[in-house]
């Protein structure tokens, strides 16, 4: 068995994070995205993985390189243009031939991986299985309409939904898929759909069963689900302390503090983690919150937020449900008169009180 990852998306909702970072290497809790995938993978028994690259496939193998960090071994499979998750799989065949895969989006987090799902495939053989979990607004996903067990009919954000059930970004296969994907037709936005692609299946009588998700899923792509994933990755961890906390400041709850990290006079609030060799002096760090590497925080308050490496937050009152891009300086200007001095770059986004 083997898995596909599909990293090639341009994700377009984190822009501008995205115009000179790949979504997958957004981190959560201080890790790519996409490593808790390829660990999940690992952990799974899974060793030979493709993984789809695109435009930012530089950054990706620079990241993953041949994979011996998880005992896996990595081929990289180039995609021209973002044309569908059914495309992904189109262009894999040479390296998936006939054997069976899981595919598995690389911006997707599954607190409790993918173990169960693979051990169902190989026990029930059927010739799709795919991931489901009930959600309070399936009008805006891709919902399954199940009978006895068994997956009869997909709809892609259906405006009056047959079920409160959502495809989530993790299917397995048999090669069965590839007479499905080389079946259908680019949909209205020109993209070969997995959906359209599995319903071919159901539609030729191949079975395609589900399995529903035991734990939390988050699909990362929009800010809040990035955030409230980050939130809950952290709530799972366990604090360590390899850094430096002077005498005035006050650590509460889980608390991450990497290598070379320095605390002073500040109140950290957990769950959060502070990446190696990063400042926090003055401040308050608020839960839920991820503080990346080489980053250095005066004279500030936040919480519910992602800071990115290398950035400096300076005399700044409080930064809540944020998302802070690699390089960035936030701070209070001295300059008379007082206004809001403001450069950003292309589709990002600025919420002044």
């Amino acid at each position: 068995m083997k898995a596909l990852v599909l990293s090639g998306g341009k994700g377009t909702r984190l822009r501008p994070i995205t115009h000179t970072s790949a979504k997958q290497l957004v981190p959560i809790a201080n890790k790519p995205i996409l490593f808790y995938g390829l660990e999940a993978i690992a952990r799974s028994g899974i060793r030979e993985v493709g993984i789809v690259v695109g435009d930012t496939q530089g950054e990706i193998r620079s990241a993953v390189g041949e994979g011996k960090k998880w005992g896996i071994q990595v081929t990289y499979i180039p995609q021209s243009a973002p044309l569908g998750l059914a495309h992904a799989v189109k262009i894999s065949e040479p390296f998936l031939k006939k054997d069976s895969f899981v595919m598995y989006l690389g911006d997707n987090l599954l607190r409790d991986g993918i173990d169960g799902f693979v051990e169902e495939f190989k026990k029930k053989k059927p010739n799709a299985l795919i991931l489901l979990t009930p959600v309070a607004h399936p009008e805006q996903f891709g919902v399954a309409e199940l009978s006895n067990g068994i997956v009869k009919n997909l709809e892609e954000k259906p405006k009056k939904p047959k079920s409160n059930m959502a495809l989530v970004g993790v299917y397995m296969f048999d090669s069965e898929i590839f007479k499905a994907v080389n079946a259908i037709k680019a949909s209205g936005r020109g993209e070969l759909e997995i959906t359209d692609a599995i319903q071919y299946l159901i539609d030729k009588k191949f079975t395609v069963l589900p399995h529903t998700v035991s734990g939390w899923w988050k699909d990362t792509g929009h800010l809040d689900d990035l955030l409230e994933a980050n939130g809950l990755v952290l709530m799972s961890a366990q604090s360590r302390n390899e850094g430096a906390v002077d005498s005035l400041s006050k650590i509460e709850g889980t608390v991450i503090i990497e290598k070379g990290a320095r605390v002073t006079a500040s109140r950290i609030r957990g769950p959060v983690i502070i990446g190696e060799k990063s400042e926090i002096l003055n401040s308050y760090v608020g839960p839920n919150t991820s503080i990346y590497h080489h980053t250095r925080l005066e004279n500030c308050e936040i919480e519910h937020s992602i800071v990115l490496e290398n950035s400096v937050i300076e005399n700044v009152k409080r930064i809540d449900s944020s998302l802070i891009g690699q390089n960035v300086v936030v701070k209070q200007s001295p300059v008379k008169p007082s206004s809001y001095r403001i450069m950003v770059g292309d589709s990002s986004r600025v919420e002044i009180p």
